[in-house]
Parts: structure tokens; sequence; C-alpha cells
């Protein structure tokens, strides 16, 4: 069997983001020489997510802003979380939903998407470093 392991170092701008990594997962997958397996990409960050969906930036907007209705990050003073000294316990909730990884099938070399399917590193409390692992196993 196949193995390649990568960490893909993410630095968002903002307090909030998606990133498209497809194209470098294709890369990854590549250099792997993994013909038949699986692909997993992985947020190694309690407040970032890895999701799969469509790279439509409307989309992406609309995400940004369902998840700020259903866990605002102000007031801060509502989250008994950030009563520590925090202040992202809405990033938390945000990843919770968006969730934490994803599994691709890898069939004759490729990653085997549906139509319009796109991997996305999502932040939700950004301006620092957070890591992503890549695992890649198969024959």
């Amino acid at each position: 069997m196949k193995s390649l392991t990568q960490h893909l170092w993410m630095e968002v701008p903002g307090r909030r983001g998606f990133v498209n990594i497809t194209d470098t997962i294709e890369v990854l997958v590549a250099q792997s020489h993994v013909q038949e397996g699986l692909c997993l990409v992985n947020a190694m960050h309690i407040t970032a997510s890895v999701f799969i969906n469509d790279a439509e930036e409307g989309l992406l907007h609309d995400y940004d802003v369902w998840l700020e209705k259903l866990a605002p990050h102000a007031p801060t003073k509502n989250y008994h979380h950030n009563l520590t000294g925090e202040d992202n316990a809405d990033a938390h909730l945000k990843r919770q939903i968006m969730g934490r990884e994803v599994v691709v099938a890898i069939t004759k070399g490729k990653l085997d998407f549906g139509p319009w399917e796109q991997i996305f590193y999502g932040e939700f409390d950004g301006l620092r470093r957070k890591r992503v692992l890549v695992k890649i196993i198969g024959e």
C-alpha cells in the first residue's frame, strides 16, 4: 500500500473566510501515485473546517451570512465559553456545523468527485496560522 501525509498551512487574513484547496489536494494525489484509494483532508484546529460544496461565490457568501445568523460573533458576552477570556465561542459552533474533515475516493489516480464538488477550508477564527492534514492511502 502507498501513502502520503502532508500538512497544509492556512492563514486567512480575516476572522472568517473560505479557501478552495481542491487544486492543492489534486497535486498531492498525483504525487502520491495512488491509483485506487482514499484521500482524507482534515482541519487540525477546533475553529476551522474542511467541507465539500460548489465553488460559487454567491454560495460561499450565503454560507458566511447563514453561519453568522446561526452563531453570531457578537455580542461575545452571550457565550459561556468566552467567560474564559476567549472571544471565539461562535467559531467553535460554526466548525461543528460545517464539519471537521472530508474523505474523497481516488479512482484511476484522480479525486472521484460528483458534479461541481470542490474541497474548501473554512476559517471561523482567523488571523493566525492553522494546519490541515492530508492523508492519502491506497494502491
